[in-house]
C-alpha cells in the first residue's frame, strides 16, 4: 500500500480514464457479429448450409429417425428429434453465431455461423 502514496492527481486521472476505456470496450470486444447461416451436420459431415434470411423446415435423417430443423426470422431450432431425452429440442431458438444444438443419439447438430469473428474465435 506504500505505492498509493506515490500517485499524484494526474496519475489517478490517468488510471480512472484507462478503466473507463476498458469498461466501454468490453461490449465491443465480446459481441459475436450477425448470424448469417446455419450449418447442419449429420454424423460429423456437413449435411446442409441454410441461409437464415429464408424461412424453411428441413428433415435430417439419422440412425434413430428424422430430426426436424426449422429456420424462422433469422433464427434456427430443432423442432423434433427421435432421441430419448430431447436435449437439442429443449435448447430452443439459436440466434447468435457460435451457438449450437447437438442431438447426440441421432448424430445431428445445428450450428449458427456469422459474418465476422468475435474475440473468442480470433
Amino acid at each position: 500500500m506504500l505505492w498509493v502514496g506515490l500517485f499524484k492527481s494526474g496519475d489517478w486521472l490517468l488510471v480512472i480514464l484507462g478503466l473507463c476505456v476498458c469498461a466501454a470496450s468490453l461490449p465491443l470486444a465480446w459481441r459475436a457479429g450477425v448470424a448469417e447461416k446455419a450449418i447442419i451436420k449429420r454424423a460429423g459431415e456437413v449435411f446442409s448450409e441454410l441461409d437464415l434470411a429464408r424461412n424453411r423446415r428441413i428433415e435430417v435423417p439419422g440412425p434413430l429417425g428424422m430430426t426436424t430443423i426449422v429456420v424462422e426470422q433469422r433464427r434456427v431450432r430443432v423442432a423434433a428429434d427421435p432421441g430419448p431425452r430431447q436435449y437439442c429440442v429443449r435448447q430452443g431458438w439459436l440466434t447468435r453465431p457460435g451457438e449450437i444444438a447437438i442431438c447426440a443419439p441421432n448424430q445431428v447438430s445445428v450450428e449458427i455461423q456469422g459474418g465476422s469473428y468475435d474475440s473468442l474465435s480470433y
